[in-house]
């Protein structure tokens, strides 16, 4: 198709929507893809020999709609990738793009990237896409500052840093570019395909063009009673199958651009492994095989490809290689994991006087010393300090905090159901009286904060997470998050005058950071009790 043919009234694209066992969300999905108007020529919806009733929707959309076309698998293919092979054999436009049966397209989505594959001759354009938690409806924007609006990348070697977005779902595909090259997903029961699949993809260079416009909104469903893949990492084979296909992109990266090599490694450390690391279970057997495999894995690694990861990736993998089992000390590990990350103390020293990990693995933290503030890990607790404060212990990280002079910590409440945070004003920091770092009470009206929440529309129980912005003398500043100690965790009742009773659960997250639930009146206090009842059903599901 020429650019001079490009409208909007142009059938230029088929949709592949894959679903299965999905009957109660699929029609959204294909209704979103119908939406689009006549740009989309086809849907073409692939039912991996679903057993709810999902073929019956499926067939009822088609008879209602001449632009849908069901393509009904007699087996169930065990995965994504065979699925959405079949719907790319069977798509009849210049284009295709990629749609899950739980996710939509949003309005003009399509049209958007079909102008810009089309002016640019991209055989590949990409737009922006968000993770939309529900039900709360918070959106996460996917990778933001990754990808420029209106840049042209003429070839994915000059950005090696694409190799952070695996996603295929938020991109504009040429068909004849996906057939010269012979890309394809991986078959059968293959878990995270399109790592695999989008490695392809850059392997083959092509031209991708970027948008700024939303053309993609991802569902997360943390509650459901099957959640998606990548939600599932309760059992360590999902970590295998992780390793396994980062192992095939990063091979298939390798052998077309050493620059892309590299950095698909880097990813892997930086992203893949803290993700998983901070939220690594309990559960001795899970710990130990899932050290074990990735001891395994890492040993594979070049130096070079290590070296060229960020310093707490860096600090991670060291560690990892260097202990056999989990260490003592493995859910500190976790906290550099987490993000924003924190190396809570004790602080050692290796032999030579270096930052170290610990005594007993005394791994130097190299490249401490370079760290500015912003990238700086250090730790600030948080304890009671009366009924409506807390006191802040700010902690140095072997003399680098103190050579830019702690000046000022301010607390912010950024609340679970997304808006602006709400954010107290700055108090002085001073130094601790033992010495160790420095101190601030700080306010902690919890009643108050209700209050906004309120004006704001939210009803029922509030969630809200807590950070700390730390400004020093030299103008350099981090926000972090609060690690609770003391009785900060206790849950109080406190009086209100417009609620009459506030609950109140200060409360230590996954990632070991304060967090807040705010019950108002009776109605909240019972919403607080029902919303503890689902995680633990959640819980015990997994």
């Amino acid at each position: 198709m020429s650019s001079s043919d490009s409208s909007s009234d142009t059938p230029a694209v088929s949709v592949v929507v894959i679903a299965y066992n999905d009957a109660g969300l699929v029609g959204e999905a294909v209704a979103s893809a119908l939406a689009q108007g006549p740009v989309v020529a086809e849907v073409i919806a692939v039912d991996d020999a679903s057993s709810d009733g999902t073929a019956g929707v499926l067939d009822a959309l088609a008879a209602a709609h001449p632009r849908v076309k069901v393509v009904h698998r007699a087996s169930n293919s065990g995965g994504c990738g065979t699925p959405r092979n079949d719907g790319i054999a069977a798509a009849r436009s210049p284009y295709v793009l990629f749609l899950d049966s739980d996710d939509v397209l949003p309005p003009g989505a399509v049209d958007a990237l079909v102008r810009a594959a089309e002016e640019h001759r991209a055989p590949v354009t990409v737009g922006a896409c968000v993770r939309r938690e529900l039900p709360e409806g918070r959106d996460v924007p996917w990778l933001p500052g990754l990808y420029t609006p209106g840049d042209v990348i003429e070839r994915p070697a000059d950005r090696p840093e694409l190799v952070r977005d695996t996603l295929c779902v938020n991109k504009l595909y040429a068909r004849a570019f996906l057939d010269k090259h012979a890309i394809r997903f991986p078959d059968g029961r293959f878990v995270y395909e399109d790592f695999v699949f989008t490695s392809r993809v850059l392997a083959a260079a092509p031209r991708i063009a970027v948008i700024g416009d939303l053309v993609y909104v991802w569902h997360v469903r943390r509650r459901a009673a099957r959640v998606s893949i990548s939600l599932a990492r309760a059992d360590v084979a999902n970590w295998r199958s992780r390793v396994e296909a980062h192992r095939t992109a990063s091979r298939t990266l390798a052998e077309a651009s050493p620059e892309l090599g590299r950095a698909c490694q880097a990813k892997f450390l930086d992203y893949d492994l803290r993700m998983y690391l901070r939220e690594l279970a309990a559960d001795p057997e899970y710990r130990a095989a899932w050290w074990t495999l990735t001891r395994d894995y890492l040993a594979g690694f070049a130096e070079a490809d290590i070296a060229a990861a960020p310093a707490r990736a860096r600090w991670i993998a060291r560690v990892l290689l260097a202990a056999p089992a989990p260490p003592e000390d493995v859910e500190r590990l976790t906290r550099l994991a987490a993000e924003p990350d924190r190396l809570p103390p004790p602080y050692a020293t290796d032999p030579a006087g270096r930052p170290a990990w610990s005594r007993a693995l005394p791994v130097p933290l190299e490249g401490l010393d370079a760290l500015p503030v912003a990238e700086l890990p250090f730790c600030v607790d948080a304890e009671p300090a009366g009924g409506a404060a807390v006191r802040l212990r700010v902690r140095d990280l072997y003399g680098r905090l103190a050579a830019s002079g702690p000046r000022t910590a301010r607390l912010s409440f950024p609340s679970r159901a997304g808006g602006e945070p709400v954010v107290l004003p700055p108090v002085e920091l001073a130094a601790a009286a033992d010495g160790d770092g420095w101190s601030a009470e700080v306010p902690f009206r919890l009643a108050a904060l209700a209050a906004v929440g309120r004006r704001r529309g939210l009803r029922g129980m509030q969630a809200w997470d807590v950070r700390v912005e730390v400004r020093c003398a030299d103008g350099s500043s981090r926000l972090t998050s609060l690690r609770p100690t003391g009785g900060l965790l206790r849950r109080r009742a406190l009086p209100s005058s417009r609620y009459g009773v506030l609950l109140a659960q200060p409360y230590r997250t996954a990632a070991g950071v304060l967090g807040v639930r705010l019950a108002p009146g009776a109605g909240g206090a019972l919403t607080f009790v029902r919303n503890r009842l689902d995680r633990a059903r959640t819980r015990r599901s997994r």
